[in-house]
């Protein structure tokens, strides 16, 4: 009967398309016992020697230690619960070299130097609480004692929160290098805080009825079909567009639409304009894997232009 026939380990050899050098090493640490001997001494292998060995061939393969698939094989483990704790153990070195690939992409692509370098690689292996401590400094440098004012700036301070899911791809990780790196930058904070200080008074002159819509949101929607119009923000025609959106700052201050108040909206609307900004939002999107955000530079550009030239220097 089959289960009577003794193999060699030359036999066994060629039915499992191991060597006889790797057999005999696992033979030697008891993986794949011989069952019996020859006169000679020559070791000789029952046929579930030839199912452990493929076993122990997909094991290696998989990665696993020879002292964890020796108890696989001899049962005292079960491949299940050896199979969960290797796929975790990988899941843990999958994300190790994301993050390396994404540091080593980045740097290929900035020319980074070392320093900066040594800045990305830092900031791609925080633990979650360590990011989540740095974007909490962030948003309390910004919107720190402004929530007082106004309930609304808890949903902007959400908004404006990045969360790296468990197991981000590469692009995600760059993007959160950057957008780090970005936080910590003392002048982008005092930007943003200035921003979102002029936004809070905004807020503080709404209607009883519910937050105001931040000017830039205002500007959009009245400039817009301008700037798909094709209109020049110096011509004449521009003139009905910008009279729009100054009249709705000068209502929000209860202030004539005279040349102060329109000097005041252009720095405003320049501070909106910030680049840092616009970058933030889209760097922003990609780590929490949000649709890219709308661009308002064009039509900011158009408005700080179109002020400008209707503007007494």
């Amino acid at each position: 009967m089959d289960g009577d026939t003794l193999y060699s380990i030359g036999e066994l050899a060629r039915r499992t398309g191991l060597t006889v050098k790797t057999i005999r090493f696992y033979s030697d640490r008891g993986i794949v016992a011989p069952k019996d001997r020859t006169p000679a001494g020559y070791r000789l292998y029952g046929v579930d020697a030839v199912a452990r060995l493929d076993l122990v061939r997909t094991l290696r393969e998989l990665g696993l230690g020879l002292s964890t698939i020796r108890k696989v094989v001899d049962r005292e483990l079960s491949l299940p619960e050896v199979a969960a704790a290797h796929a975790e153990a990988l899941a843990v070195q999958i994300r190790v070299l994301g993050l390396r690939h994404a540091v080593l992409t980045a740097v290929a692509e900035r020319g980074a130097t070392p320093e900066e370098t040594e800045l990305m690689h830092r900031l791609a292996q925080l633990s979650e609480d360590e990011r989540r401590r740095l974007v909490g400094e962030f948003l309390d440098a910004v919107f720190g004692g402004l929530g007082a004012a106004t309930p609304a700036f808890a949903g902007v301070m959400r908004s404006m929160t990045p969360e790296l899911p468990d197991n981000p791809d590469a692009e995600q990780v760059q993007a959160w290098v950057e957008l780090a790196e970005l936080s910590l930058d003392p002048e982008f904070r005092a930007s943003v805080r200035q921003l979102a200080e002029e936004q809070a008074a905004e807020q503080v002159r709404s209607d009883v009825a519910g937050p105001r819509r931040d000017i830039a949101g205002v500007v959009r929607d009245q400039v817009g079909p301008a700037l798909a119009a094709g209109v020049d923000p110096g011509s004449p025609q521009a003139d009905p567009f910008v009279a729009a959106f100054t009249a709705s700052y000068a209502h929000l201050f209860d202030r004539p639409d005279d040349v102060e108040l329109r000097r005041r909206l252009t720095a405003r609307l320049e501070r909106v304009n910030d680049p840092r900004r616009e970058r933030y939002l889209q760097l922003l999107a990609v780590v929490n894997g949000w649709p890219a955000p709308e661009s308002l530079a064009p039509v900011l550009d158009w408005s700080v232009q179109a002020l400008r030239v209707r503007i007494p220097l």
